[in-house]
């Protein structure tokens, strides 16, 4: 005969657990755009957090879909290769040679390694890049940016079929994607999920990075923003770097119907769980 040890904690996980409902009522069926990506992605144990958040929410009912970035992996590929790169407004720019390395590494190498990580986790994703199926086409942001891309069209054709509720996919996306002519584009994480999520109607954009969230001028986390305060940030040069277009793509995301946004730190472990399962939040809420 076996007995079981009685303790406060599993009282506790059984209490967190039915608060947990009400937001997991709220979010159930709905789409989730997550941009993966920072310094994150570089840390096995919270990829396998990530991966196993990621499974929960699908079997919580809610319908993720993850965009992935890859700056620091790209970054030391380039290095590896010895070939110079900039970035410009928190933007890389990038020529024929970088572009093919960009490919290389978040098509190949990071988009494979998510996939196979989700499915370990037991859930089902399928790897796909803006270029399947001409998911996301694009030009050049400027001539200056070289091969770096901004989306002109998206078809969400492929994604509605990935996760069709018989289909049960979980899309995880690489944001380089193709011009009209073919040629490879590399557009920042941030902005293809934003577009994506505004073309898939999405409730929420959550963006991960290597910040608590939107800082003020004190270092002090914002919580709560609204549309106006983030261009309000940008315009008086709070808002430097890589948080412009962070919150370039809140704003159009919100202006194209998405309820809200969260820029959340990625390097927390479960704050993805906490920001939409709990009252606590994470990070910064655009609206």
């Amino acid at each position: 005969m076996q007995k079981r040890r009685q303790n406060e904690s599993g009282w506790t996980s059984a209490q967190i657990l039915s608060e947990a409902l009400p937001f997991i009522q709220r979010h159930a069926d709905k789409t989730i755009i997550i941009k993966f990506g920072g310094h994150a992605m570089g840390s096995p144990e919270l990829t396998a957090d990530f991966a196993r958040d990621i499974v929960m929410l699908r079997q919580c009912g809610l319908k993720p879909i993850i965009v992935h970035g890859g700056g620091p992996q790209i970054g030391s590929m380039l290095e590896r290769l010895q070939i110079k790169t900039e970035f410009k407004d928190g933007l890389r720019v990038s020529d024929m040679e970088t572009v093919g390395v960009a490919e290389m590494v978040l098509s190949g190498a990071i988009n494979k390694s998510l996939v196979s990580a989700i499915n370990q986790a037991g859930g089902s994703a399928v790897g796909i890049s803006g270029r399947d199926a001409r998911l996301i086409t694009a030009k050049a942001v400027n001539p200056d940016l070289g091969f770096t891309g901004e989306p002109i069209a998206v078809n969400t054709a492929v994604i509605d079929t990935l996760t069709h509720t018989d289909a049960n996919f979980i899309p995880v996306i690489s944001p380089i994607s193709a011009g009209e002519d073919g040629a490879g584009y590399n557009i920042n994480a941030d902005t293809a999920a934003g577009v994506l999520a505004g073309a898939l109607g999405a409730s929420r954009l959550i963006l991960m990075t290597d910040v608590a969230g939107v800082m003020d001028n004190d270092g002090l986390l914002l919580t709560d923003l609204s549309t106006k305060d983030a261009k309000a940030l940008i315009k008086s040069g709070v808002a430097k770097g890589g948080m412009i277009p962070k919150l370039g793509t809140a704003i159009h995301a919100v202006e194209a119907g998405v309820e809200a946004v969260v820029i959340l730190d990625g390097r927390r472990a479960h704050g993805l769980l906490v920001e939409l399962f709990t009252d606590e939040g994470a990070g910064t809420l655009i609206r």
